[in-house]
């Protein structure tokens, strides 16, 4: 008894001395999170499907399943670049992407890069500039950076769900949801 106790006092004396990971450093975590679900789940739309969209019912008039992925990239170049106080590094096609972004290879590339310039900008984010407030890239007033960001991985996840029901009703499992090996 007396020795788990002091192995237990030992390691969470350890534990103490761990240091906390920084904000930017979670936000790249939960970015990269999101990144290892949608992109996977792109890749295993099968070609001809990739521009599919739902038409009967309450989906008449959505976006199709490309224009999702191109309107997630898109959001995370202007959310990200938004938290640095810069405009877009490429043509975000307003929300849309860009028209030249067609084929899912393109997507799927669009969409990495927008994930490594978010995570680049995230990992930049610290305790202190997290509230700091910049411009809004959504018109007038001001956001915080870290607000900015958080945009970034919830709206991800938002159109990562409606992509999952796209997928679905194209018979493709969502790759996330696949047992584990």
């Amino acid at each position: 008894m007396i020795k788990t106790l002091t192995a237990l006092a030992l390691l969470s004396t350890g534990c103490a001395f761990a240091q906390a990971p920084s904000a930017g450093r979670i936000l790249d975590n939960q970015l990269r999170g999101v990144q290892n679900e949608i992109v996977p789940l792109v890749q295993a739309m099968p070609d001809a499907k990739i521009d599919f969209a739902p038409t009967t019912g309450e989906f008449k008039g959505v976006r199709t399943f490309s224009q999702q992925a191109k309107h997630v990239a898109a959001v995370l170049y202007i959310v990200a670049a938004g938290a640095k106080g810069e405009k877009p590094p490429v043509d975000t096609g307003e929300e849309a992407g860009p028209a030249s972004v067609k084929t899912k290879a393109q997507i799927v590339k669009f969409l990495n890069d927008a994930f490594t310039y978010a995570r680049a900008v995230a990992d930049g984010i610290t305790g202190e500039s997290y509230s700091e407030m910049v411009a809004s890239p959504f018109g007038s007033g001001q956001m915080a950076k870290g607000a900015l960001m958080t945009i970034a991985v919830s709206h991800t996840f938002d159109h990562y769900g409606q992509m999952v029901v796209y997928a679905r009703m194209n018979g493709v499992i969502p790759p996330a949801s696949l047992p584990s090996k």
